[in-house]
Parts: structure tokens; sequence; C-alpha cells
């Protein structure tokens, strides 16, 4: 090597320090000076944070007051995600958020940190949860503090949120359906669904914000805007109540449906037709070739992809099947096409009728029921499966990262996602986060999570739950 080639040195160190894992680079780094600058080279740092991650938030990599290199963010991102890995003292701190006198019916973030592009030095998330207090509150994550309330009202029964608008919408018992406005908690607007149970799901086509809602007498109502005006009404299973209502990741399609009729089968529904009507045309729905539907998810990674578990011959035998909604459209009609992808049966061990299903990507997902969880792959290879909870699992929450389950038994259990050899993508089991005093609750009820915080209420024995905010610092 001709030592007159400084750039030639340097080149070739850069080339070699390729091949080294993060801790070798640095120890590489302080060998002399020459290894130092190539070591520290922004490009090597680039090329581990995007290989380890895919995706990475260049916005935080600098900005008018400061700015973080590439070696700073891997080296942060590794800290955190080793402290949400680990689960150590030390590693998260966590809070108690008091003020509700009734239980929690629903808990969702209305600002948190994305998973998909986390960022990794300002952390601050805000979660409502909502209540048979009749009240929706907001919440400081980090803090523990209570950002604002609403006034008193009817019990609630369902809450969602809208990040993006910055809104949270709530349903009562008597179906009055509000919207609130995030950062203060001014009622925006509020619309009469007249059934004391609703579904909610919220979704936005081409900047125009929308509201389906489900109710009790087995109808769908669309809602439009910030003023809740109605768009259109479809009946999917007269006289039972819609307990299953999702949103494709296209949003081109509503499934709607209900768990309290073997016999019924969930309909697809082109939400163009919901949102904008036509006066002479019914809204365009099609039946799902299956009954019994116990649960449904659609794929994320997938336009319209939907995984449903339902009855398979006898209520006791179930069987999970995929399909795939489009939409075939010629001169006079357009036909709705739910064909399926896969299907195969499922022997859950389980007598417990409530049965969880979300999903990881395009070929993952994550079951539960009773005390255990299944991964299974879209061909219906069993991935893995945990038997770690005492008590039946009452909420599961999935992201890129992790996934957590919330149990009766009140503790959470946390699993990372990690790529097999043999099997692909599994979760590997890492640790519980426990609730408190069996003499004063009852046990886990729902759990939300962003990629630096994990919130889950609490059934208090009083009537009065708590919510537990558990905050991984980097």
């Amino acid at each position: 090597m001709d030592i007159d080639q400084p750039h030639l040195i340097s080149d070739c160190l850069i080339l070699i320090f390729t091949f080294l894992p993060e801790e070798d680079l640095i120890s590489a780094s302080s060998v002399c000076k020459e290894w130092n600058e190539a070591a520290e080279t922004p490009w090597l740092w680039r090329r581990m944070c995007l290989q380890r991650w895919s995706f990475c938030n260049l916005a935080v990599l600098g900005s008018e007051h400061v700015n973080h290199s590439w070696k700073r963010y891997f080296l942060r991102r590794c800290h955190l995600e080793a402290n949400m890995t680990k689960g150590r003292s030390g590693g998260y701190t966590c809070k108690s958020l008091r003020g509700h006198t009734g239980r929690v019916v629903g808990l969702v973030y209305l600002q948190g940190n994305s998973a998909q592009l986390p960022n990794i030095w300002s952390s601050s998330a805000t979660v409502c949860s909502a209540s048979s207090d009749g009240t929706v509150r907001a919440w400081d994550v980090q803090n523990g503090e209570v950002l604002w309330c609403s006034p008193v009202q009817s019990p609630l029964t369902a809450i969602v949120t809208d990040e993006q608008r910055d809104v949270v919408v709530t349903a009562d018992s008597t179906g009055l359906i509000k919207t609130w406005q995030g950062q203060t908690g001014q009622e925006v607007a509020s619309f009469s669904a007249g059934s004391p149970h609703c579904t909610l799901v919220q979704y936005n086509i081409s900047n125009n914000w929308f509201l389906s809602v489900g109710t009790s007498q087995g109808s769908v109502c669309t809602l439009a805007d910030s003023a809740l005006t109605k768009k259109s009404s479809i009946m999917v299973c007269d006289t039972f109540k819609v307990n299953t209502l999702l949103v494709s990741p296209d949003k081109k399609w509503i499934i709607a449906g209900t768990k309290d009729n073997d016999d019924l089968s969930p309909k697809v529904i082109y939400t163009e037709s919901l949102t904008s009507p036509s006066e002479d045309e019914d809204p365009l729905c099609q039946s799902v070739p299956v009954t019994g539907c116990q649960a449904a998810v659609f794929i994320p990674t997938q336009p319209a992809r939907l995984a449903i578990i339902h009855h398979n011959e006898h209520p006791n035998n179930k069987a999970l099947t995929v399909f795939d909604v489009s939409i075939k459209k010629t001169k006079y009609k357009s036909d709705i096409l739910v064909q399926q992808v896969e299907s195969f049966p499922l022997t859950l061990n389980s007598w417990s009728s409530n049965i969880l299903l979300e999903a990881k990507d395009s070929n993952c997902l994550v079951l539960a029921s009773g005390q255990e969880l299944w991964i299974y792959s879209l061909k219906g290879a069993q991935l893995a499966s945990f038997k770690e909870h005492v008590m039946p699992i009452s909420s599961i929450c999935v992201d890129s990262f992790r996934a957590v389950t919330a149990s009766q038994d009140l503790s959470l259990r946390v699993l990372t996602w990690k790529n097999d050899r043999d099997r692909g993508l599994t979760l590997e089991s890492q640790y519980h986060l426990l609730g408190g005093s069996h003499t004063m609750s009852r046990g886990f009820t729902h759990v939300a999570c962003d990629y630096s915080s994990i919130v889950a209420s609490v059934e208090g024995n009083d009537g009065k739950d708590v919510l537990k905010a558990y905050s991984f610092t980097s």
C-alpha cells in the first residue's frame, strides 16, 4: 500500500470496516487517527442504520438547533431498543394515571412515536381513554399528567382517534357520537346514531374525513367531515349488532359483521359507495363466503387482503381463511370480487369465546385466545406459540418492533420480533410488566403502544380503573 496515497488507505479501511459490527467499529476508531477518521465516516453508519431498520427518520438527524449524526442515531436507537427488549429496572419508568371513576372502555394514542419512523430524541406521546364514567381524558404519557377531561355525559362505549387531524371520536350508551379537538378537548360536533352500542372506524380518503358507525340494529352509518354529516346507511346484519368493523389499508373497503350469530356472513362494502352514494343505487356490498365470524384483520402491507377466523362445520371447530378483495368494473356495472387465497383449520385448545387477531406483515398473523398466543404464517404454518399468562389474554398490541399481551392476571407480556433462519419471522418472549396489587385490581383490560411507550388499563376492584404508562428512556 502506497503511504503517499492517503485517500487510497482511507478507502480501503472504510471497505474493510463495512464487515465489522458496531462494537468492533467503535473499538477500531480508537486505534489511531487514520482509523478514527475512517470509522467515523457517515456513510458507514448510514449503511448500518438502513441495514438494521430499513427506514430511518431522517428529519431527526438535523435541525436548526442541533445536528445529530448517523452514528449518534444508530447508537441511541440501539440503546432505546435494548431498554425495550430487556425491560430492566432503570430502562423505563412506570406512572399510574388516575382520574376516571368508572371502567375504561377504550384506550388509543392521539399522538404517538411512530414505530415506522420514530423520533428517538423526542418521544412525547398523548393517550386518550374513554370511560363508563361518561368522560374522555387525554394524558401526557411521559409526565403522567391529565391534559384535559371532557364534560360528563352518558357512559361512553367506544373511542377512536385521528392523529393526522388531531381529532378524538367517542360514542356513548345512547348512541351519541361526538368529536373532540385533540389539543383542548373542546367538543366539535355530535350526531345521534340511536344505538346503545356503536362500533367506530375512522378513515381519510383524498384528504376527506369519514367515520363509519356500526349500530346495534345491524346497520352501518357513514358520516363525513367535522360536522358529522350523514352520507349513507346500509343494513349488513339485521337485528344483530355490528361488532366487527374494519377499513382496508387502501381505504377502498370496509368489512362489517357480527360475532353474535353463527349463521351470518360478514360483508365487504365499497367505501366509495358509502362516502359518495348514488341516489339510484344501494351501496356496493358483497358477502364473504364464511359464516360465524369470530375475528378479522386486514393485512397492513397489502392493499385489501383480509384474514378471518370463522366457524368450520361445527361451532367448536374454527378455521382461518384469507381473501383478496377487489372490484371488477364493466361498462354497465361494478362487481366485488372476494377471492380465497388460503384456508386452514385452527386448533386453539381453548374454550374462550374471545379471539384476538392482529397482522404483522404480508405473511405473519398473531392470534390470542384464552391464555395462549400463536404466530401463524398465512399458509397455516404455526411459527410459535406461548402460554405464559395464568389467566386469559384480554388485549394485544402489535407493531413492527414487538407484540404486547395484556392479561387478567395483572401482567403485560412483551415479545419482540426476530428473523429465525428456519421459521422466518417469529416472536421471542422477553419479560413481564406488572400492573399492581391483586388486592386492588382485577387485571389488565386494554393495551396500546407506540415505539417508545406502552399504556394499559387496569380494572380496579372499586370500579375505578387506572392507566399504567411505561415509558422507555434512551
